[in-house]
């Protein structure tokens, strides 16, 4: 490192750890340069994406989150603020980095613009940030749709630009939530909500979709089964990261992404991957089987030979 830079870096770190400690935190020497590197969240952010217009005010930050509130948010809420941060940082050690920051940037609304949304370090539209922005009536309790809902849309971070490539294939065919069933489940064990992960096990036993074919039980038939018998969260990663070494894609600015969405053919063989097990009769329970899908499975094991399973 250059004197110049080291310099920086010591002037840096004292404004870095003036800030930290005002919000009850000192950061490593690591962090001091992770943060010189990336640069601390600004205290405001103005939202200027969808129709979203709101004066934002950062009211927690540490190593893994910046939090931030629009005015209808009570401030006495702040639950999300260790809870956000052990979530991310569960997710990196289990999918990896996201881009050069580490920092999830976590958007809270009350009141107003109810739902949630993802966007990555790909996205313009957020300025480059691993982004969830989640409104709701209230935050008061860290239970229910008000937990589940800021990890759901980190779930669509994960499926959308784990591995160093942007999109999710597998959106096609399973739309907006079913990934995100066993990722919440899987991290609310790591983050020391049992309760939570319990409530979600038992609604999926009958919870049900219909598609590919009327009332697919996704998480009982198929996503369960997986992560219970081949490694867990490690299959999970797994499956993003075959997809990322193999599937189609091109470069872009930022990196690479993916040229197209994946079929069922294509869907069962990259999970065998990942479990090392050929899963086609798990998916047949799961999903039933066509002739279309049958020729799709075969022509995904010739255009893509390295992924292996028995």
């Amino acid at each position: 490192m250059k004197k110049s830079t080291t310099a920086k870096l010591l002037v840096g770190g004292i404004i870095i750890a003036s800030f930290s400690f005002f919000y009850g935190k000192c950061l490593t020497i690591d962090e001091l340069k992770a943060n010189y590197k990336q640069g601390l969240p600004s205290s405001t952010w103005h939202e200027h994406w969808f129709e979203h217009d709101q004066a934002l005010s950062l009211v927690y930050q540490d190593k893994n989150v910046a939090v931030y509130y629009d005015k209808g948010m009570d401030k006495s809420v702040t639950w999300p603020y260790k809870t956000m941060s052990a979530a991310w940082a569960y997710v990196k050690s289990t999918y990896g980095r996201f881009g050069d920051s580490t920092r999830l940037y976590t958007v809270f609304h009350q009141g107003i613009y109810g739902g949630g949304h993802p966007a990555t370090y790909f996205d313009d539209s957020h300025d480059y940030r691993n982004t969830i922005d989640c409104g709701l009536g209230t935050w008061q309790k860290p239970t229910g749709e008000q937990l589940a809902m800021p990890i759901h849309e980190m779930g669509h971070i994960v499926s959308g630009a784990s591995h160093g490539v942007k999109g999710s294939p597998s959106d096609a065919l399973w739309g907006d939530s079913k990934f995100m069933e066993i990722f919440n489940y899987d991290v609310m064990l790591h983050i020391g909500r049992e309760d939570e992960a319990e409530k979600i096990y038992q609604q999926m036993q009958t919870q049900y979709d219909d598609f590919p074919r009327p009332k697919s039980l996704w998480f009982k038939n198929w996503f369960y089964p997986i992560y219970s018998n081949y490694g867990k969260a490690k299959v999970l990663n797994k499956y993003f990261a075959l997809l990322a070494a193999n599937f189609s894609q091109q470069k872009n600015q930022q990196g690479r992404e993916y040229t197209r969405d994946i079929n069922w053919g294509e869907f069962v063989h990259f999970w065998s991957g990942a479990a090392g097990v050929n899963l086609k009769e798990q998916a047949k329970q799961a999903f039933g089987w066509t002739d279309e899908w049958e020729a799709q499975y075969n022509a995904a094991r010739k255009e893509f030979p390295k992924l292996k399973y028995k």
